[in-house]
C-alpha cells in the first residue's frame, strides 16, 4: 500500500506531490478537529469529574499539530522529494527534524499542563492531596530535562562533553545556591514523612502557627489567624520540630483551668462545669466533655474542663465561650472563685527619722504618706504584719 502510494507521488510533478501530501495532512487535521474533537468533548462532558475535561483541552492542540506534522515528516522520507529539488540531509535538516522538535514540545508541554491543572483541579474543588504542589513541580522539572534531552538527541547533538560541564556547573550552583538546593531536599523530605498536607494546621518550633495553604519546592506558606501569609523554607521545617495539630484527626482538646474556693461541693461544680461544655455549639459530642481536679493550689482547688472541638483554629473561640459561661454558672450558683489577696500593716517608725537627723521620734502620723497595697476582696480584714503577704481564697 506504501510503495502503491510511493509510486503515484513519484509519478507527479513534484510540486503536485508535495501540495497533495500537505493537503492531505492539512484535511485529516481538521477532520481530527471538527470531528474527532467534537466526539470526545461530548463523551467528557457526560462525567461530573474535571479531570478528563482537562486532559481533552490539553491534547487537542497536540493531537492536531501531530496529524499535520506526521504527514510533513512523512514527506521528507519518500524519494518524491529527494529525487527532485531537496537532498536527504537538507530535507532532514530543514522539515524533518523540526517537525519533530515541534512534536516533542507540544507533547511535553501538554503532559505538564494535565499534571499542573489536574492538581489546581483537585484543591478548587476541595480534595487536599498531600504534597501535590511539590509533585507537580517535580513532574515539570522532569519534563524540561525529559524533552531537553530528547532535542538533543534529535538534532544529534554529543551530550558527553554537555554532562562534564553540568558537573562542575552543578558543584558551582550547589555552592552558591546551597539553601535552595537545601530547601528543595527539604520539601522532598517532608513529602516522604508525610509530616503535613493541605489544610492542616501546624505550630513551628519558632512559634508560628497556621493554616498550610501553599506547599512549594523552596517554601511552605502558613496563613495564620491573624489572616497574614507566613512563609518558612522547607529546610527550616525539615530540620526543626513541627506539631500538626491536624492529625490524625482534625478533631483537638481544649483545655479551660479554672479554680473553686477550698471548702465548695465539688459535685455541685463538676456537674455545673460538665453541664456548660454540652451547652456549648462548638464542642463535641463524642468525645464527651469532662472536668479532672489537678492539684492542690496556694488558693484554689485547681480543676481543667477538657472538651473537644472539630478543628483547631475554633480552639479561641471555645476557650473564649466556656470562660464566659463558667463564670456566669458559678456567679449563679454562688460558688466562690478566688484570687490572691494581699494585707498590708503599717507600723509606726520609731527614731528612724531621729537617727538620722538628730530631731526625735516622729509618729507615724506625722510621716508622709507613701503608696500601699489597699486590701482586695470581701475577705480582707486588715489583719497581717508589715512586709508580710500571703494568699488567702
Amino acid at each position: 500500500m506504501i510503495a502503491q502510494l510511493e509510486g503515484f507521488l513519484m509519478a507527479l510533478p513534484f510540486y503536485q506531490a508535495v501540495l497533495l501530501v500537505l493537503g492531505a495532512a492539512v484535511v485529516a487535521a481538521v477532520l481530527v478537529q471538527k470531528v474527532g474533537v467534537r466526539l470526545a468533548k461530548r463523551l467528557v462532558s457526560r462525567t461530573e469529574s474535571r479531570i478528563d475535561d482537562i486532559v481533552f483541552e490539553e491534547l487537542r492542540f497536540p493531537i492536531t499539530i501531530s496529524v499535520f506534522l506526521v504527514g510533513v515528516y512523512l514527506l521528507t522520507g519518500t524519494q518524491v522529494a529527494t529525487t527532485s529539488v531537496f537532498t536527504p540531509e537538507q530535507l532532514d535538516q530543514f522539515f524533518g527534524k523540526p517537525s519533530l522538535s515541534v512534536l516533542v514540545v507540544a507533547w511535553a508541554w501538554a503532559a505538564n499542563q494535565i499534571v499542573n491543572r489536574t492538581v489546581a483541579g483537585l484543591q478548587e474543588e476541595g480534595r487536599t492531596v498531600e504534597f501535590a504542589p511539590i509533585a507537580s513541580n517535580v513532574w515539570t522539572l522532569v519534563v524540561i530535562v525529559g524533552s531537553g534531552f530528547a532535542l538533543l538527541s534529535l538534532w544529534n547533538i554529543n551530550i558527553t562533553p554537555l554532562l562534564g560541564a553540568a558537573g562542575i556547573a552543578g558543584i558551582a550552583i550547589g555552592f552558591a545556591a546551597k539553601d535552595t538546593v537545601s530547601n528543595f531536599f527539604g520539601g522532598l523530605a517532608l513529602y516522604f514523612d508525610d509530616t503535613y498536607k493541605l489544610g492542616d494546621f501546624v505550630v513551628l518550633e519558632s512559634g508560628d502557627s497556621g493554616t498550610v495553604v501553599k506547599i512549594g519546592i523552596r517554601s511552605t506558606t502558613l496563613l495564620t489567624r491573624s489572616e497574614v501569609l507566613v512563609t518558612v523554607p522547607n529546610s527550616m521545617l525539615n530540620a526543626g520540630k513541627v506539631v500538626n495539630q491536624s492529625a490524625p484527626q482534625r478533631r483537638k482538646r481544649v483545655k479551660v483551668p479554672v479554680g473553686v474556693a477550698y471548702g465548695t461541693d465539688l459535685d455541685a461544680f463538676e456537674s455545673l462545669a460538665v453541664d456548660v461544655a454540652h451547652a456549648e455549639d462548638l464542642v463535641l459530642e463524642t468525645p464527651a466533655p469532662r472536668i479532672r481536679f489537678r492539684r492542690f493550689g496556694d488558693s484554689a482547688l485547681e480543676y481543667e474542663l477538657l472538651a473537644w472541638v472539630g478543628s483547631p483554629i475554633q480552639e479561641g473561640r471555645v476557650v473564649h465561650n466556656l470562660n464566659r459561661e463558667l463564670y456566669a454558672g458559678l456567679q449563679a450558683a454562688e460558688i466562690e472563685i478566688p484570687f490572691p489577696q494581699r494585707d498590708l500593716t503599717l507600723r509606726s517608725a520609731e527614731g528612724v527619722l531621729g537617727g538620722q537627723n538628730g530631731e526625735g521620734e516622729r509618729s507615724a502620723e506625722a510621716m508622709p504618706e507613701s503608696p500601699v497595697d489597699t486590701p482586695v476582696g470581701p475577705e480582707a480584714d486588715g489583719s497581717g504584719v508589715a512586709g508580710d503577704s500571703e494568699d488567702a481564697p
